[in-house]
């Protein structure tokens, strides 16, 4: 079988079967082309690639400078590829298997104070109409944790006003259902009633609740440079963008002494791997509360 036949076939596994998203399927094929493009130059085919080669290939993209994580990503799918190629009975072996992933060096995320949500949220001018949607948006990111995509997806059949809940499709199209405070709420009952209710809506995007000004739901490019803007606005010298507020959301709820195992489920985490890294968030914090307040610390 040949790669584009090959790559073809996987995107329909890993829509139809596995149920990733548009965006984990559109990384791993431009993964997979990669492997691809790297050996047309041997004449080797998805089914004929082998160990060696494979990790030949992993080395070339240590000598072209791509990063650990990078490297771990296209080892994942790669991975996958051959699986499902084990599966279609197309292959005998995986010629992944056994090749050591790169070492990740655990870098603890970037996330924003209190005064600084607070900064962010001065920094919106409500007297313009996307002034209101970008309050709702940061509110309804801090609120409740929500990926980029499960922002802009969001739509107004799944908020539940009475009972103060959200209904989020996640990674997957897995369904979870998130508490959202009041504020957030009342942010976007303002945004439909005020200023969505203007918008001239495109047919298919009449449920969605966070519209351009062409009456189509946001783009995930768009929703970064707002929030990397109104961080400019704000005097935030950090780099954020979306997800920094999803880390906030985790980060302040561990600080006040919430469960860890509640916030997997909040933040949609297949692992509890993925979200022990906010508990090394906390041991931070921990420790900077003790050599501010303690008195024998500083003291030589």
């Amino acid at each position: 079988m040949k790669w584009p036949l090959a790559i073809q076939q996987f995107q329909n596994y890993l829509r139809l079967e596995r149920g990733l998203s548009v965006n984990t399927i559109d990384a791993y094929s431009r993964d997979i082309k990669k492997l691809a493009l790297w050996t047309s130059g041997s004449n080797q085919t998805c089914i004929t690639v082998n160990k060696q080669q494979i990790r030949v290939f992993i080395q070339a993209l240590a000598k072209e400078g791509k990063s650990a994580r990078t490297q771990a990503r296209m080892r994942s799918a790669m991975c996958t590829f051959f699986f499902f190629l084990k599966e279609e009975e197309l292959r005998e072996d995986s010629p992944v298997e056994g090749l050591s992933a790169p070492q990740l060096d655990k870098k603890l995320p970037i996330y924003l104070s209190i005064e600084e949500i607070n900064s962010l949220m001065s920094a919106i001018d409500r007297s313009l109409p996307q002034g209101e949607r970008d309050c709702a948006m940061i509110e309804t990111l801090y609120a409740s944790g929500l990926r980029v995509s499960e922002l802009i997806g969001l739509r107004i059949r799944d908020i539940y006003q009475d009972d103060g809940f959200i209904r989020v499709i996640g990674k997957g199209n897995k369904e979870r259902i998130v508490p959202i405070y009041i504020k957030a709420l009342n942010a976007i009952n303002r945004y439909i009633k005020e200023v969505r209710i203007h918008v001239p809506i495109q047919k298919g995007f009449e449920d969605y609740v966070f519209l351009n000004q062409r009456g189509k739901s946001l783009s995930r490019v768009y929703v970064f440079k707002r929030i990397s803007m109104l961080a400019i606005l704000a005097g935030i010298k950090k780099k954020i963008g979306p997800h920094t507020l999803r880390h906030t959301f985790a980060t302040h709820l561990i600080q006040n002494g919430a469960d860890i195992r509640i916030i997997q489920s909040l933040l949609g985490h297949e692992s509890i791997t993925t979200t022990e890294i906010y508990t090394h968030l906390e041991q931070s914090h921990l420790r900077d509360t003790v050599l501010k307040y303690h008195p024998r610390f500083g003291n030589s």
